[in-house]
């Protein structure tokens, strides 16, 4: 299957699998910039709830501003869990209103998303963000990254059997990138530079036990291969 053809998320659910898996975001309002960790949960319309910061000054704005609707951003990054060259893997940026629902909690409504990854940046209206869902393995993808990055050797470097030669030319490492329903992601590095190559999956993975499947079934395709040149193993 040629890179063109291998089916992906679109950037809306790339966007929901963010807001799913991020564990800090950072509100910039008009007055204050404040990094939260840890304290959000995401509704199925994709709003935020958020914890009003011990300060109280989020609140205050809010109750302060014209229906009580602050105009506010919200930004994620999307970082790999495992340590390749260039960790940020995609950064997400939400428009839209935080209101107050009490002293103690404020809700944040999107209006729009800007997604911006190695492809470009991309506008995501509301309606295909509230659409979207996120990836089943969005919230399991980083344990399952680091396990298979831990058994290098007898996962990831038999994978790259399956990349194309040219896709290996020049590369001195590999190293698993993302996971999600419809494949996995590895990124090949060369002593300047790196690129990423998508091993699709016979059928999109429900769940994570079908995604380890899945892998199982990539490598014992990748096993029954000739040897050819065989990338460094992880240092």
């Amino acid at each position: 299957m040629s890179a063109a053809s291998c089916p992906e998320p679109s950037p809306a659910e790339r966007a929901r699998s963010v807001l799913a898996a991020a564990g800090s975001l950072t509100v910039t309002t008009q007055g204050h910039r404040i990094e939260l960790i840890g304290l959000h949960t995401v509704d199925a319309a994709a709003r935020l709830l958020l914890p009003n910061p011990p300060d109280g000054h989020l609140g205050a704005e809010s109750a302060m501003a014209p229906h009580g609707d602050l105009a506010t951003l919200v930004e994620f990054t999307d970082i790999a869990p495992v340590a390749v060259r260039e960790r940020v893997r995609a950064r997400l940026t939400l428009g839209g209103w935080l209101t107050a629902l009490g002293p103690k909690a404020l809700v944040f409504n999107p209006a729009r998303a800007v997604l911006t990854d190695d492809d470009g940046t991309i506008v995501i209206g509301l309606d295909e963000l509230t659409l979207a869902s996120p990836d089943p393995l969005a919230t399991h993808e980083a344990e399952m990254l680091a396990r298979l990055d831990a058994a290098h050797a007898h996962t990831v470097a038999p994978l790259a059997r399956l990349l194309p030669a040219r896709e290996q030319l020049g590369a001195t490492g590999v190293r698993p990138l993302r996971l999600d329903r419809h494949g996995l992601v590895l990124r090949l590095e060369t002593p300047e530079a790196h690129h990423d190559v998508r091993l699709p999956f016979a059928t999109a993975a429900t769940h994570p036990g079908e995604a380890v499947r899945q892998i199982h079934a990539l490598l014992a395709e990748a096993t029954a291969r000739p040897r050819g040149r065989r990338l460094p193993t992880r240092s």
